[in-house]
């Protein structure tokens, strides 16, 4: 089986030589070249033509989100981002998975090599996932005055409001990698009267403040980090904070959140197993369960029980995922009513809720 081919692009010499190490030790993947910076990259990739490119975001000559820019519109590749900046500003990372990043890795700001190697199985591993995702060409800029698609501004069908009784239930997603986006595809369509939403994405501490603030400016619905205690509103979305458990309890007639410091479940925190048993004893049929792009297997056997309790479910597919692993196990745990491509299931999901239960036909 032929090697993952990687190539490191890192302004520190001993940065590019840890990843180098960290690469060369594992039995499938290579280091085929390291670059100082993206100019003598962009001739590394034409002349090496790697599986996976590794790249930090400030460097000389052009910063690493420029790069990025450039090579997903050009010759779209998979590329994980390893860089300090991506944890010192989460907008950043954000921008990158935006642009179409798959993963990124925060190397530390003090003690590099040690950290570096502490990380090397994360590193590794989001490099192997990278190898196997779907790259998406990344689109031109939209022309001056024109609002980009799926935002607020974008002209779009009014929709009727919601009948009261769907406002009593609440939408479970659960997202890994390649989750920012899909999410945010998700969320942006909903009106300001749709029931309330409870999101885990695999994210560590220190992003998911900036993730939740990035989609509250897109989204007609509140979208904010969820808080331990707080009541689940109608036209609300509660994000899973990072490095912490989410999950749905009952207060007298009231949902309200849980945010809490158990042990990692499934190897994450937060975990989507965590939000979808909590849904699947909590809600019953009050919930609505949706399944998207992500590595693994978390949360897959938890919306089987979800669909055991009454929930229907959605999954997205294969074609539109960056990554078939967690919609994969869903669907394979009998999890699923529907799978469809990103783009069909909020229309999907608001047309249930429009419809009354008798009339809808399930699709698996």
């Amino acid at each position: 089986m032929a090697k993952i081919k990687v190539v490191v692009v890192d302004d520190s010499a001993l940065v590019r030589s840890l990843l180098t190490e960290i690469i060369n030790r594992q039995s499938d993947m290579t280091c085929v070249g390291a670059a100082a910076d993206p100019l003598v990259a962009r001739e590394m990739i034409r002349e090496l033509n790697p599986d996976v490119i590794t790249l930090d975001v400030e460097m000389p000559r052009m910063d690493g989100l420029e790069f990025l820019s450039r090579l997903m519109r050009l010759r779209p590749m998979p590329v994980v981002m390893v860089s300090t900046l991506t944890e010192q500003g989460a907008e950043i990372t954000l921008r990158a998975l935006e642009m179409g990043a798959i993963d990124f890795v925060a190397k530390p700001r003090i003690g590099v090599s040690s950290g570096l190697n502490e990380l090397a199985g994360d590193i590794v591993d989001k490099i192997r996932v990278a190898a196997s995702a779907h790259v998406k060409r990344l689109a031109a800029p939209a022309s001056a005055g024109s609002p980009a698609a799926g935002t607020p501004g974008q002209a779009e069908p009014p929709r009727a409001p919601l009948p009261r009784m769907s406002t009593e239930k609440i939408i479970c997603i659960g997202a890994s990698t390649g989750g920012t986006e899909a999410i945010r595809e998700v969320l942006v369509p909903m009106p300001a009267d749709a029931p309330a939403i409870v999101i885990t994405q695999h994210m560590p501490p220190g992003f998911t403040t900036s993730f939740a603030n990035r989609l509250n400016t897109l989204c007609r619905i509140r979208v904010q980090e969820a808080r331990d205690g707080e009541r689940i509103l109608p036209g609300h979305a509660y994000i899973a904070p990072g490095g912490r458990h989410f999950r749905i309890d009952r207060s007298g007639s009231n949902y309200v959140a849980v945010v809490e410091d158990t042990e990692p479940v499934n190897r994450h925190r937060p975990s989507v197993e965590v939000l979808f048993k909590s849904a699947a004893r909590v809600l019953g049929p009050n919930a609505l369960g949706i399944m998207l792009t992500g590595m693994g297997a978390d949360g897959a056997q938890a919306m089987r029980e979800m669909k055991d309790a009454g929930s229907y479910n959605y999954v997205q597919d294969e074609a539109s995922c960056v990554v078939f692993g967690m919609p994969r196990m869903a669907i394979q745990h009998g999890a699923a009513h529907e799978v469809l491509p990103l783009s069909q299931i909020t229309n999907a999901v608001l047309a249930r809720l429009a419809s009354s239960p008798s009339g809808v036909r399930h699709r698996i």
